[in-house]
């Protein structure tokens, strides 16, 4: 079995088209994704083929032409854009000499240098260590076996055995880890949730300028580089839109084409912000050709982690690069439906910024609660949320509120203890649960506001 090199930063990249040729696009972009991990990218290797090949993926031919093209070019690693099976990797390995890492492998890394947060380190750890787990097979074999003869036989480990517990043993360790986490953001979120401040969280295809638009309307120092996967860990800053409206704003990772399953998991830290958003800006590349194609899997993946039916705003980013207007565009309803933007120029931030206070203010309702005596928490932090438009003190020492809060907000507030919504108006939509608004309230008072 060769040795491992230490070093992988010259790689030979290595892309098939199956069943088509090899698409430019893909090639640029997997060359991007080499470049952001830290490698340096010497030589591509392309091909077709009708189907992988069970052995090498790529074929007895093809994997000798890997073999001469690294030894010509003294690449430490092939980079290879497509997933492989645990013993395709292994082959390709033992004829190439080379250390070999699939698409799936070469995103984990990026993802390992790019998180931050102790919760998102240990969920690209645990990541890895699945995917690891499953190349242990057989990775060991010159320690397989038990010598034998006489006071060598006896009960022992193998290795591999060892290497397999001990992974085992991690994967625990880290999956309790993360439950307690979990727990504890849970917590934190329900603590937030009664501090009613809409989140509008930006998602988007990977280097399509999530955070330089973030640094331009919060004036964060937000990390910023031309590079896939820039930005892991979430970033959530406060800010304040057109009319005084208080939001939160939520950066997050970037989305891939092919993004394994697997990986989707190592950053649910940063996906939960879209998840829990009442507003998601899907931030697209305008000067990008695939454009069309990228919007397709971004939404792919929002429904895949449950954000698919959130309401959106398209925004396209980079129109210096067209040399086209900043812009709104409306749709039949007359919302605003796409803001065309240069983030890095600051074009187009103030529509931006209208059409968010627009959106957001369509969600709101208007309505009044009663606030028990009991529940001045309550009553203070939707001071301090900015959302109070009036107040009368009742006899009883109650305070009745004249508010505007989003229909999921005030929902939560009926079914606080000392609080209840007495009346409702407004809205973008028909409310569909005013029962669940009024529960707790008298039925006398459970009247809409004229």
């Amino acid at each position: 079995m060769f040795e491992r090199p230490r070093s992988g930063e010259r790689a030979l990249l290595v892309r098939l088209g199956l069943g088509a040729p090899v698409d430019p696009e893909d090639l640029a972009e997997f060359t991007q994704l080499a470049v952001s991990a830290g490698a340096e990218p010497v030589a591509t290797v392309t091909g077709r083929r009708a189907r992988p090949d069970p052995r090498f993926f790529v074929g007895s031919g093809k994997a000798e032409e890997l073999k001469l093209a690294a030894e010509a070019h003294a690449a430490d690693v092939i980079l290879v854009d497509h997933p492989l099976s645990p013993s395709q990797e292994r082959n390709l390995e033992a004829h190439t000499g080379r250390r070999v890492l699939d698409r799936s492998a070469l995103i984990l890394d990026i993802f390992a240098q790019r998180a931050r947060s102790f919760e998102g380190k240990l969920e690209v750890e645990l990541a890895q260590l699945k995917h690891i787990s499953s190349r242990l097979v057989r990775g060991w074999t010159h320690l397989e076996r038990q010598k034998g003869g006489i006071g060598l036989r006896g009960p022992g480990e193998t290795q591999l055995e060892t290497d397999r517990r001990l992974l085992a043993q991690r994967v625990r360790v880290l999956t309790k880890r993360l439950a307690r986490i979990k727990q504890q953001r849970e917590t934190g979120r329900r603590m937030r949730s009664e501090i009613p401040v809409p989140t509008v969280t930006l998602v988007g295809y990977t280097n399509a300028g999530k955070s330089t638009l973030f640094r331009a309307l919060t004036g964060a120092n937000a990390y910023v580089a031309d590079l896939l996967f820039a930005t892991l860990d979430p970033t959530v800053r406060r800010i304040a839109l057109p009319g005084g409206t208080p939001a939160v704003l939520a950066d997050t990772v970037g989305f891939i084409r092919d993004l394994p399953h697997e990986l989707v998991a190592a950053f649910q830290s940063t996906l939960t912000e879209a998840r829990e958003a009442t507003l998601l800006l899907h931030l697209v590349d305008a000067s990008d050709p695939r454009r069309a194609a990228h919007i397709e899997q971004v939404n792919s993946v929002l429904k895949e982690i449950g954000a698919g039916e959130i309401a959106q705003i398209m925004v396209y980013n980079k129109i210096d690069r067209l040399e086209a207007s900043a812009h709104i565009e409306r749709d039949d309803a007359s919302r605003a439906s796409a803001v065309w933007i240069s983030a890095a120029r600051g074009r187009g931030l103030e529509l931006l910024q209208q059409a968010i206070a627009e959106r957001l203010a369509r969600a709101v309702r208007s309505a009044r609660l009663r606030i028990a005596p009991t529940a001045g928490a309550v009553r203070s932090r939707l001071y301090a949320s900015g959302v109070v438009r009036g107040e009368e003190v009742m006899e009883d020492g109650a305070s009745e509120l004249a508010v505007e809060l989003p229909d999921v907000e005030l929902l939560a507030l009926a079914r606080m203890a000392g609080v209840q919504v007495i009346a409702t108006q407004g809205g973008d939509t028909a409310c569909t649960a005013a029962e669940a608004y009024l529960q707790s309230a008298p039925p006398a008072s459970a009247a809409k506001l004229s």
